[in-house]
């Protein structure tokens, strides 16, 4: 791990070519938390592709027009969501919708950074 972060609404771990987040129970993530975020790209994947992966180990909301500041982040080459909530899978089935690169839903951390691997490896 490279770096950490705690926001008030979130923990973010900073990885060599991807993150991992955990949102916080109960909140609703909003674009302008994706702004808060998105000094992460800048500063520790300046001029690298990586990939983003959402742990949702709690259960909180999206706004789905966060999804519009998420598409901004140009070196951001795809998203995994991790769960095996059923309520988190047909969510993200809905975020997918939203997104404009890649996007995978995972029940498992290790199937998610297996796909990591491939995504890195094609770009």
């Amino acid at each position: 791990m490279i770096a950490s972060y705690e926001f008030e609404f979130c923990q973010v771990q900073v990885y060599e070519d991807y993150v991992i987040s955990i949102m916080n129970e109960g909140v609703v993530v909003s674009p302008e938390f994706i702004i808060k975020m998105s000094f992460i790209a800048k500063k520790h994947f300046k001029n690298k592709d990586f990939l983003y992966i959402s742990h949702r180990v709690n259960s909180y909301a999206l706004n789905p027009l966060a999804y519009f500041k998420v598409n901004e982040i140009s070196n951001l080459i795809a998203l995994a969501v991790v769960s095996k909530d059923p309520k988190q899978k047909m969510q993200s089935s809905l975020e997918k919708t939203f997104f404009e690169k890649e996007f995978r839903q995972f029940d498992t951390l290790k199937e998610a950074l297996e796909w990591k691997d491939e995504i890195i490896k094609a770009n």
